[in-house]
């Protein structure tokens, strides 16, 4: 049985991603699959994940039928997952896959989000532009702080998340990739554990980011302040963690 269902959503990567699949293959030592999830059959990324899949039966291609964007790509690989741990991770090759088994980790300790966090001690951000970078830092330190959600950056993408808490809360998100911060903001709303470990992120050394700061930074706004909203109670959702009265962050000093 997987105990990690790895989600990247993908867009027109290519054989950009083979290197990609190839470190995370290398780095999970978990029982796992990768699911690589285009919007289009049509789509670029399709035949190399066709070649990749030969050589691991791990990796496989699913198309998207939720709607075309990140979010929905992502909410789709949530769905399809068969482990009761998702790790959601870029196909720019931006984050380390030698934390996926640390995240996954945290999950199955207990908490239903593991978040890896530039902003926490030791973690660090090279590269990408600057006021993208300010605007994350500034949203994760105010609400580590103030929201106390666990984490010093709720907008990183580089996530685990419990599938069940997923399915309890639901993901809203339908565009961009502000689904990190949403499933953070939900996760303080109803008092569920939240833990970080500090990561590096490294600016994709290839290709063209599809990330769009002004169109999705309104989305990103609404959960920012969502997340200081009063508690809620989550029904039918026994398999989860209590609700506490306050949470920290698991391993963020």
């Amino acid at each position: 049985m997987h105990r990690v269902s790895v989600v990247i959503p993908a867009y027109n990567e290519g054989d950009h991603i083979t290197p990609v699949l190839d470190r995370i293959l290398e780095a999970v030592t978990l029982p796992c699959e990768i699911l690589v999830v285009v919007d289009d059959e049509n789509d670029n990324t399709v035949g190399a994940v066709a070649r990749a899949s030969v050589k691991s039966t791990h990796v496989r291609c699913v198309v998207n039928t939720y709607g075309r964007g990140p979010a929905n790509a992502i909410r789709f690989g949530i769905d399809a997952a068969t482990a009761p741990v998702a790790v959601v991770t870029m196909a720019d090759g931006c984050d380390d896959p030698f934390q996926i088994d640390e995240l996954t980790r945290l999950v199955e300790r207990g908490v239903v989000v593991a978040a890896a966090s530039r902003y926490a001690r030791t973690g660090q951000q090279v590269g990408g532009p600057w006021i993208k970078s300010s605007l994350s830092r500034l949203a994760g330190l105010s609400l580590h702080y103030f929201a106390r959600v666990g984490t010093r950056d709720a907008t990183n993408s580089f996530k685990a998340y419990s599938t069940d808490f997923v399915k309890a809360v639901g993901i809203e998100s339908d565009r961009g990739f502000e689904i990190g911060i949403e499933m953070v903001a939900k996760a303080r709303r109803h008092r569920l554990p939240v833990a970080e470990i500090p990561t590096i992120w490294l600016d994709r050394a290839f290709g063209e980011s599809n990330f769009r700061l002004k169109a999705w930074l309104p989305r990103y706004l609404k959960w920012y302040f969502y997340a200081y909203g009063p508690r809620l109670e989550l029904a039918n959702a026994t398999s989860l963690p209590h609700s506490s009265t306050e949470q920290e962050g698991i391993g963020s000093s």
